[in-house]
């Protein structure tokens, strides 16, 4: 019988549990009070939310002192299902901050909406954001499967949701469709996997899992490299790794801008950090399996992407956000690549340092451009690469917080974070002896040039007309504001992220 069922948990750590616990809780608050919130004050439910996102976030800074763990078993205090170690603090700030920009811009669309007659549920609205970052945040805290399958559908269920949301529009309910479709197929092999793995060991805490899985019995050892291989594919799903990414580029188009803001980068990150839980912390005995597989997917994952993106036409209707969706392919190949070398390292922990440093830079940079996407599309709503010609002309501070945004995921100067989480995940794959992967990653990065550097050309482009301006919502504005500052603050000391490069997090 599982050590879960025969053990009674201790007494619960408030404090560790504190920042998803805020964002669920302001959740039902939030639920419940837009029953009785009059119309005309709707809005006061996102600035609760917002508020409740930064509380959320800044309960991450008592946790700062040291290593704590809950729901750990009587008879084994270091065997828990929720540590908040510096792996789980890092993604967490990620996620968290992630989603407190993301309901900025959120912030502003319903408005957007309200007034143009396309109104959405605003209480539903909140509440799903928030009950998906509770499950973002959870996921990187939790030590056994059962609580990692919980939290990973804890944060996916609400988002198939918020990209439906549009009523009455087709290409919103078939994004969700896809959406839906793709994230049952992916928790059905998941939990499949988990099964498989429980029957084999007899446990679900990640660390059991990893010494029972060295010293498998023989007899279930196919039972076990099954469960693995399951496990790994459901994460790959969740992660876009090609060829599980086919439901990225119309979810993005068919979902709110804010929203796929959300997912590209909060989404992302749930995948990743549940990867490199299963494979750095549950399967380090298995590293010979998922070292060659995650590196052939980063392969495939970049390249596709890449030469997706490469491809999208300016004139084309919603060509930018298309792009920032296969351009999100791309990078997931990039954060790949270190993961798989842990495959390959004697100190995996190491290793994936490279992905956290990587993650960072990207979700900041990726939120920017997403930003400066929803202040375009106040105007143009088909928001081609095209319509953002002559944007230095009207706008000029935000064609250059774009260009800086892009030139951050190409790896250019003034983007010099970008060069360095590049050449970090780059040294990474060289250190493990992964020069194959190294070689095609370098020739993915200048394909990658290309199309970053055109778009950033179409801004100081002179207009075809009138340079038109527009007023710019606060919330809006906070939230170019914050990213443009977050990326120069990084250009300016990338040791703020790259020190995670090479430390074991765990």
């Amino acid at each position: 019988m599982s050590s879960l069922a025969q053990s009674v948990v201790q007494s619960v750590d408030w404090l560790a549990i504190a920042p998803p616990t805020i964002a669920a809780v302001v959740g039902l608050v939030v639920l419940v009070a837009d029953l009785f919130v009059r119309d005309d004050r709707k809005a006061l439910l996102g600035w609760v939310s917002i508020a409740g996102l930064a509380a959320a976030t800044l309960s991450l800074l008592p946790l700062l002192d040291g290593d704590r763990s809950t729901f750990c078993l009587r008879d084994d205090a270091d065997v828990c299902s929720y540590t908040a170690d510096p792996f789980t603090l890092v993604i967490q700030f990620l996620v968290l901050g992630g989603a407190l920009l993301a309901a900025l811009l959120s912030a502003s669309a319903l408005k957007e909406a309200k007034d143009a007659g396309r109104e959405l549920p605003e209480g539903e609205f909140w509440f799903l954001l928030l009950s998906s970052a509770a499950g973002a945040a959870l996921l990187p805290a939790s030590r056994d499967l059962a609580t990692l399958v919980v939290a990973l559908e804890v944060a996916s269920l609400p988002a198939f949701a918020l990209v439906g949301l549009k009523r009455g529009d087709r290409r919103s309910a078939e994004a969700a469709l896809k959406f839906f479709l793709s994230s049952v197929t992916a928790t059905a092999v998941t939990l499949m996997g988990v099964s498989f793995l429980y029957a084999a060991t007899g446990t679900l805490y990640l660390t059991e899992t990893a010494a029972e899985l060295r010293d498998i019995d023989p007899q279930l050892g196919t039972l076990a490299q099954a469960g693995v291989v399951l496990t790994l594919v459901g994460f790959a799903f969740k992660t876009a790794a090609v060829p599980f990414h086919f439901w990225v580029p119309d979810t993005y188009i068919g979902a709110p801008l804010p929203v796929a803001a959300y997912l590209s980068v909060v989404g992302k990150a749930v995948g990743f950090s549940g990867l490199i839980l299963v494979t750095v912390v549950a399967f380090p005995s298995y590293a010979d399996v998922w070292g060659p597989a995650l590196a052939i997917l980063a392969a495939l994952t970049m390249t596709v992407g890449n030469a997706a993106a490469l491809r999208q036409q300016a004139t084309r209707a919603y060509s930018a956000v298309r792009l920032l969706a296969w351009s999100s392919v791309g990078q997931a190949g990039y954060l790949l690549v270190p993961i798989a070398a842990a495959g390959y390292s004697k100190d995996a922990e190491r290793a994936i340092g490279s992905t956290v440093a990587y993650a960072l830079m990207y979700a900041a940079v990726n939120l920017g451009a997403f930003a400066v996407a929803a202040l375009v599309a106040r105007a143009k709503p088909l928001n081609r690469i095209s319509d953002y010609r002559g944007l230095y002309a009207s706008q000029p501070v935000t064609a250059l917080v774009l260009a800086f945004f892009l030139l951050c995921l190409a790896g250019l100067p003034p983007g010099i974070i970008g060069l360095f989480a590049k050449v970090t995940v780059f040294s990474a794959a060289v250190d493990a002896g992964l020069g194959w992967l190294a070689v095609v990653m370098a020739v993915n990065v200048v394909i990658a040039l290309y199309y970053y550097l055109q778009w950033t050309a179409v801004l100081f482009r002179a207009p075809e007309g009138e340079p038109e301006r527009h007023p710019v919502p606060a919330p809006l504005t906070a939230a170019i504001a914050v990213t443009a500052v977050l990326g120069i603050a990084l250009s300016g000391a990338p040791q703020l992220v790259m020190r995670f490069a090479g430390t074991g997090l765990f």
